[in-house]
């Protein structure tokens, strides 16, 4: 019997919260207004109008009219829920896929906003700001030294396209401040992380969420692999939790013949909406892997499914998380919003792989620890899965309704390494923090260096893999490394590359040991 790292399901339930909270938005945004000013009881009785005419389901509305907002979204699934006014902002900014403001990379870092690295050609570094220096003022405003809540912090630092705001900056390498004048232009969010060549002509493309740019990312991503001789893709969907229906619609175009059946969406009333490939893929031919795990959700999961049920390429990985349910956002004038679950959809076999919720929404949400419980991310054979949601694929291929994409190809959690924890670890932001305190106490260490020979430095030395463990300790986690020394190398360099070069190298340290990338080149 394996055992589990007590601090696993902590570390797994973090990640997939935010991966879902940032999938839920699978409609473009309704940017009507249905609701009078400053009237409660319009809002309430304007959602219990929504539930009535659009929910999915069959709702008596009239037991649950005099709860909150919040308790009677709680009724219906875990995916329709109410967004207040501080949070609605920064979802759909996230999802648009830009913002204007000065463009850097930052955290905080001992009461100070300490930047980790400026983006490239944007605001910030046209007017000289580097990594590591510490913004002080912003105009007038002091920013070191207090406990600024983000959302504070960021309204100094956003604006309009062209007006510009003074930052007086700390650079500690120079041991001096220095005055700046910045000008707010337009800053990118991107979902498409990277796009590389691999070996054996193979293209790699990974999206992290569906916002309102991914398809146009990744076509920019697709042409430039194309013209650089890539005949197979790889397209990376893990920790993916969805976004907008419409641009995963617009990806799995690009890879499908024209007329084969994408998607269909039925809601209360029985309409069903199918939605078909045009004429106008660009890759309509050549190998196609799609790599999903169990943070994969939504919006991926209607690609993946796609894909898989159109015996256009092969899933490889780990089974997805299991949403099938289609959300519509509907604005309050208060700035809030309610994202409403209006249909189901299918894939194109027509199963459903939504789970089960029928347990309530904490269960729901917990249903991915136990997947460590039992086995299944360790072994295909656990998978629990359904004969009587059992599908065909028109080449006769077997598929599975009820809870998730379940892959072609399993590759299962990398417990080669020792603890499973590490690699969840690994893939958060603690590394990153670790990075750029390394960096912070002597930049000069790899000045000049070419990206070479900074992978020598780093395969030559245990020193960073002795400090990271020894932050991580110190840091109150009880992880213990020796197993996994040359999983968590590979992840500290790999941060190292991106802070210092930029976010290219990081993929390429990172997907030449990464499981499932050697599954697919390995089946070429």
């Amino acid at each position: 019997m394996k055992s589990y790292n007590k601090y696993l399901p902590v570390i797994i339930s973090v990640a997939l919260a935010i991966g879902v909270v940032l999938g839920g938005l699978l409609n473009a945004p309704n940017q009507n207004h249905f609701f009078s000013k400053n009237s409660s009881k319009n809002k309430l009785n304007k959602l219990i109008d929504f539930i009535d005419n659009e929910y999915v389901d069959n709702v008596n509305t009239d037991s649950i009219v005099n709860l909150t907002v919040d308790n009677i979204l709680a009724k219906l699934d875990p995916h329709s829920v109410y967004i207040p006014p501080s949070e609605q902002a920064e979802v759909v900014e996230s999802m648009k896929g830009d913002f204007v403001g000065i463009g850097v990379n930052f955290y905080m870092y001992n009461d100070s906003v300490a930047i980790i690295k400026p983006v490239e050609n944007g605001p910030s570094a046209k007017a000289g700001i580097k990594a590591g220096d510490r913004i002080l003022y912003a105009d007038k405003t002091k920013l070191f030294g207090r406990k600024l809540p983000n959302d504070s912090l960021f309204s100094k630092l956003k604006g309009t396209v062209g007006s510009e705001i003074e930052l007086t900056v700390y650079r500690k390498s120079e041991r001096k401040e220095i005055k700046l004048i910045v000008k707010r232009d337009v800053i990118p969010l991107k979902s498409v992380d990277v796009s590389l060549l691999l070996k054996n002509n193979t293209g790699y493309i990974k999206i992290n969420r569906f916002a309102e740019t991914t398809y146009g990312e990744f076509k920019r991503g697709l042409d430039a692999l194309k013209k650089q001789g890539a005949n197979s893709l790889i397209i990376d969907l893990r920790d993916n939790g969805g976004g907008y229906m419409e641009e995963a619609i617009a990806v799995a175009d690009e890879l499908l013949k024209d007329k084969q059946l994408i998607v269909f969406t039925k809601n209360k009333k029985g309409n069903t909406d199918k939605t078909f490939a045009t004429e106008k893929g660009s890759f309509e031919s050549g190998n196609v892997f799609v790599l999903i795990n169990e943070n994969s959700a939504s919006a991926s999961e209607i690609l993946a499914g796609a894909i898989q049920d159109n015996d256009r390429g092969t899933i490889v990985g780990r089974r997805s998380f299991g949403k099938g349910l289609v959300q519509r956002e509907m604005d309050f004038d208060d700035g809030s919003a309610v994202r409403l679950t209006i249909a189901r959809y299918y894939t194109p076999t027509g199963r459903s792989i939504q789970k089960p919720y029928n347990e309530g929404n904490d269960a729901y949400f917990k249903e991915s620890d136990s997947r460590f419980e039992n086995g299944e991310l360790y072994e295909k054979d656990s998978i629990k899965v359904s004969n009587s949601l059992k599908f065909k694929t028109k080449k006769g291929k077997i598929v599975y309704g009820g809870g998730g994409i379940v892959p072609d190809v399993f590759v299962p959690l990398e417990v080669e390494h020792g603890n499973e924890s590490s690699v969840y670890l690994l893939q958060s932001g603690v590394v990153g923090h670790f990075v750029f305190e390394q960096l912070d106490k002597n930049r000069n260490t790899f000045r000049g260096l070419t990206f070479q020979q900074f992978m020598t430095k780093m395969n030559g030395t245990d020193v960073y893999f002795n400090s990271f463990q020894k932050y991580i300790l110190k840091n109150g986690l009880n992880l213990k490394f020796g197993k996994s020394k040359s999983l968590v190398k590979r992840y500290v360099a790999a941060e190292f590359a991106r802070q210092l070069y930029g976010e290219k190298y990081y993929y390429e340290i990172v997907l030449k040991e990464d499981a499932m990338v050697k599954a697919v080149l390995k089946s070429q």
